[in-house]
């Protein structure tokens, strides 16, 4: 399921691509498959890791010399790279587990060649607030969202260290009401009919594509999505 859409991403041949936090490769598989680039994803889970190695290993072109995908464990407080070293970095679902969020956005800044460019996404507040209001657990388990960023406030803090924004857009809406049932029963929430039917529904969607879900959410998308993305370009230094 990816949050970023490539389409106001665009990878060109040669580019260097860090998925910050990539969990299980959602973002830096797709990033190879599309393109021929170096994408490099970086998390701290090492569980995590593995599943995208295993992953990876599908849609692996050994023989293609013009892409690669590499996976490590860091901090995003400490990335072990150079200056300048990526044209473009994907933070996604990210920031609002990072206790020192504003020191990883530098670490982005610092890695990031000038021009270069920056996706960030973060739950949406409204259906966020809900999740936390029906059930206190979905942020306080290890590992747990800390915060609730405000779009607008996020999106100055960024564009305040050197990055203008140029779109930004909603995403997996239908997914919004999953995470409210999940937290409704959150108890019962393996063996609930309800949350197990939905959770069917939102495979169903990703698997077959159909054009009534898909066209639904893109409406939904600017109201209840689920997640807010926001790009970014880093502006040259003076």
């Amino acid at each position: 399921m990816q949050t970023v859409d490539f389409r106001y991403f665009a990878l060109h041949p040669g580019e260097r691509l860090l998925d910050l936090g990539c969990g299980e490769g959602r973002h830096a598989i797709a990033a190879y498959i599309l393109g021929d680039v170096h994408a490099v994803g970086v998390d701290l889970s090492h569980g995590d890791l593995v599943t995208a190695r295993s992953r990876y290993q599908e849609f692996a072109e050994p023989d293609n010399t013009c892409k690669r995908l590499d996976l490590t464990a860091a901090s995003a407080l400490a990335l072990p790279f150079a200056d300048a070293t990526f044209d473009k970095v994907i933070c996604s679902e990210v920031l609002e587990h990072i206790p020192d969020y504003r020191a990883a956005l530098m670490e982005i800044r610092r890695v990031l060649k000038p021009q270069g460019m920056l996706c960030v996404s973060v739950p949406r507040r409204w259906p966020e607030r809900l999740c936390w209001a029906l059930r206190k657990q979905y942020h306080l388990v290890p590992g747990g969202h800390l915060r609730i960023f405000r779009r607008g406030m996020l999106r100055s803090e960024i564009e305040h260290r050197g990055f203008v924004g140029y779109h930004s857009h909603g995403a997996h809406a239908l997914h919004a009401p999953y995470w409210w049932l999940r937290c409704l029963f959150w108890k019962t929430v393996e063996t609930n009919w309800l949350v197990r039917q939905y959770h069917r529904l939102l495979v169903w969607d990703m698997l077959q594509q159909p054009l009534f879900t898909r066209t639904l959410e893109k409406w939904l998308n600017p109201v209840m999505g689920k997640s807010v993305v926001m790009y970014f370009r880093k502006e040259a230094a003076a």
